[in-house]
């Protein structure tokens, strides 16, 4: 995988992934990925991801159903960054139930939240669930 080795991974092996709504160019989220969760997500047209909080690789929408279909991976021009072009299941790409987990707008010198919450978190994960 000639690709692969263009990739310009960090000292934890990790590259920082966008995700990017194919059909309207909205910035959904943003993660990061090591080798495998790339490697997966080329290889099965789904988002991977890897979790530095649970330090696990991450199949986005295991938990949650809203998992993320890729239509393109592209690289930066330093070869340091993936987008990944994805339509996403469910609408929701953040674990606050919101459509992306860019919602704050910085508005007078407060953080204003600007989009609704589409589906109740616990009604996703389970009242038990901590994101």
């Amino acid at each position: 995988m000639a690709w692969f080795d263009e990739i310009k991974w960090d000292g934890a092996g990790l590259v920082p992934v966008i995700a990017q709504d194919k059909q309207t160019g909205r910035v959904l989220m943003f993660a990061y990925a090591n080798r495998e969760a790339v490697a997966l997500t080329a290889e099965k047209g789904t988002a991977h991801y890897w979790t530095r909080s649970r330090q696990k690789l991450w199949h986005k929408g295991e938990e949650s159903g809203h998992f993320q279909r890729v239509h393109e991976i592209r690289l930066d021009c330093d070869g340091d960054v993936l987008i990944y072009l994805i339509d996403q299941e469910g609408g929701i790409a953040c674990h606050t139930g919101r459509q992306s987990c860019f919602f704050r707008v910085l508005k007078d010198g407060e953080w204003l939240v600007t989009d609704p919450v589409l589906k109740d978190p616990h009604a996703i994960y389970g009242a038990g669930h901590s994101h």
